[in-house]
């Protein structure tokens, strides 16, 4: 069975060194850290790299960070990891669990984590599975 999570959190994005790209590579990595309330309360780390284009509206960026908290009373962690393109203005992002990187109570999730910006403002909706469910 699925189960839906809602809430919102707050990102903090930190320029990190990108190594070994030259200047007119337009590629950057960030650090993420972020804090998530509401049906998931959790904290998380990871890292973001992106690419720039030349054309406005075009880039793309993919990120892994590790979640740990508390989702529906089941304490544990898991990986969430993100593809994002923007293509001339058009955007796609797909948010998903890692297979098998679930730990404590949460061994076994699967999902798809939705994020929504609206005005400055971050929400999710987090559609996931757990063994037994």
């Amino acid at each position: 069975m699925t189960h839906t999570a809602k809430g919102t959190f707050v990102v903090s994005l930190q320029p990190m060194p990108f190594e070994n790209a030259n200047a007119e590579a337009k590629l950057g990595r960030m650090s993420i850290d972020k804090q998530i309330s509401g049906d998931l309360a959790a904290t998380t780390k990871g890292q973001m790299l992106s690419a720039m284009t030349n054309v406005k509206g075009s880039a793309g960026y993919v990120a892994i960070e590790q979640v740990s908290g508390t989702l529906a009373g089941k304490e544990g962690s898991f990986v969430l990891q993100h593809v994002g393109v923007m293509n001339r203005g058009a955007s796609s992002l797909s948010v998903t669990v890692v297979p098998d990187s679930g730990t404590g109570e949460l061994t076994g999730i699967e999902g798809e984590f939705k994020i929504e910006v609206v005005d400055g403002a971050h929400s999710y909706e987090f559609a996931y599975r757990l063994p037994g469910d």
